[in-house]
C-alpha cells in the first residue's frame, strides 16, 4: 500500500478540522435558537382566559342568515337553499358545477383533471345550471325561514 505523502495529509487533517468546526458551530447556533424561542413561547395551560379568546374568532357567516340572503324575481335565496340546491345534483355533476363556478376552471382543465370529454363537461354543467335554477325557483319560498 503507497502512504499518501505527507502535504496530503495535512490538507485532509485540516479539512476534517474544519468540517468538525462547522458542525459544532451549527449545533451550536441551533442551541442558542431554541432556547430563545422557548424563552418567548409558552403553554396553553400558561395562558390566561383572555389570552386564549384571543388566538380564535368565531365565523359569523351563517350568523343572522337574514343578511346573507338576496331577493331574485320575489323569491328569496338562503346560503342553505343554494347547499340544498347542490346536494340535490348527481355527484359528477357537483363536482363538474363546483370545479367550474367555484374553482374557476375551464371545460377542458376540467375534462383533463377528470379524464372525460369537454363536450361532457359542458352538458354537465349547463344541464345542472337548468336543473339547479328549477330546483331554487320551486323551493325558495319553503327555505326562506
Amino acid at each position: 500500500m503507497i502512504e499518501p505523502d505527507r502535504t496530503e495529509w495535512q490538507v485532509r487533517c485540516a479539512f476534517n478540522a474544519f468540517c468538525k468546526r462547522v458542525l459544532k458551530n451549527e449545533a451550536i447556533n441551533i442551541y442558542h435558537e431554541r432556547q430563545q424561542r422557548q424563552a418567548k413561547e409558552m403553554t396553553f395551560s400558561d395562558l390566561t382566559p383572555q389570552e386564549k379568546n384571543q388566538l380564535y374568532t368565531l365565523d359569523k357567516q351563517y350568523e343572522g342568515e337574514e343578511g346573507q340572503s338576496f331577493q331574485v324575481a320575489g323569491k328569496k335565496i338562503t346560503p342553505k337553499l343554494l347547499a340544498e340546491a347542490l346536494r340535490t345534483l348527481p355527484k359528477e355533476k357537483r363536482i363538474t358545477v363546483l370545479l367550474y363556478y367555484f374553482f374557476d376552471k375551464s371545460d377542458v382543465e376540467i375534462a383533463e383533471l377528470l379524464d372525460i370529454p369537454r363536450s361532457t363537461v359542458q352538458y354537465r354543467r349547463t344541464s345542472s345550471f337548468k336543473r339547479l335554477k328549477r330546483f331554487l325557483e320551486e323551493h325558495a319560498d319553503e327555505w326562506s325561514d
